[in-house]
């Protein structure tokens, strides 16, 4: 079997979110608690492991067969919060998205189609059994998507240069739930009220319902993963997206159109120069 361990984390971000252990119903409740007991820590690096494991044969197992026991934990003022993998699941989700990232060719030789054929229709029935069921994880490739900043504010950054040899650097944002949802409800009222329903309200809304699936007192945590790769050290030092968006908002309130473009406009400039990284040779 090729080596996969040494393959780095892939250039995506995560939105996550830690629910306390009294969210989740017996049995899993308990699972839950032994897990964080036993002082595993499980990393993203972990799970893609996993994943470029279950690629290697033939033909591919583009989603786990079962479900990952495996979670993030932390603890929030003593409380000990879990943030399920959902492997499973969102192997699925993404394989619905597959098609808008990927040409047919390109994709019908990664996976072909009776292998994505037969993962829809698991996913099909997997979903009229669980019908309730939602991700803990989003993430998404080559960019942190705009709307995630709303939940932020920049003194909740935590930025760390990785200054140990062969340690990464590390770049995040942790905030309470009542926060997020407080921040990002202000967001949506100022952009409803100044302009046109657009992506990024859209996006907004979007995050605002799954956001709503969860326990009042989970954290939310946005981590630039293996992005942290496609960035210098400067240019991770001197982001501050999360204050770009806020202060754009801001403006947008005040009335201050020409201030909220350029705001807006750092920060979209920032992404794409990230997004662009994708098609260079």
């Amino acid at each position: 079997m090729p080596a996969v361990t040494s393959v780095l984390v892939p250039y995506a971000a995560y939105l996550r979110v830690y629910e306390p252990l009294a969210a989740f119903p017996e049995p899993e409740r308990g699972h839950w608690a032994r897990y964080a007991r036993s002082g595993r820590v499980a990393t993203a690096q972990d799970e893609l492991r996993r994943s470029l494991a279950d690629l290697l044969p033939t033909p591919p197992v583009p989603v786990p067969v079962h479900e990952s026991p495996d979670a993030f934990v932390t603890e929030v003022d003593g409380v000990v919060c879990v943030c399920p993998w959902r492997t499973r699941l969102r192997g699925w989700l993404a394989l619905e998205e597959l098609s808008e990232l990927l040409p047919p060719p390109v994709l019908d030789a990664v996976l072909p189609p009776v292998v994505r054929g037969q993962a829809a229709a698991d996913f099909e029935a997997w979903r009229e059994r669980n019908p309730d069921a939602r991700p803990w994880i989003r993430s998404a490739v080559w960019q942190v998507p705009v709307r995630w900043f709303t939940l932020f504010a920049d003194e909740e950054r935590e930025y760390e240069p990785g200054e140990v040899p062969g340690e990464p650097p590390v770049l995040r944002y942790r905030t309470p739930m009542v926060q997020a949802r407080r921040r990002l409800a202000r967001g949506l009222r100022t952009l409803r009220e100044s302009v046109d329903e657009n992506p990024l309200t859209e996006g907004l809304v979007d995050v605002g319902r799954w956001l709503e699936e969860f326990h009042p007192r989970s954290l939310v945590e946005l981590d630039y993963g293996g992005l942290v790769h496609a960035l210098s050290p400067e240019q991770l030092a001197e982001d501050r997206s999360a204050a770009d968006l806020a202060e754009g908002i801001a403006a947008l309130r005040a009335g201050d159109g020409e201030g909220a473009g350029e705001a807006y406009g750092r920060l979209s400039e920032r992404w794409r120069a990230v997004r662009d990284r994708q098609f260079a040779n």
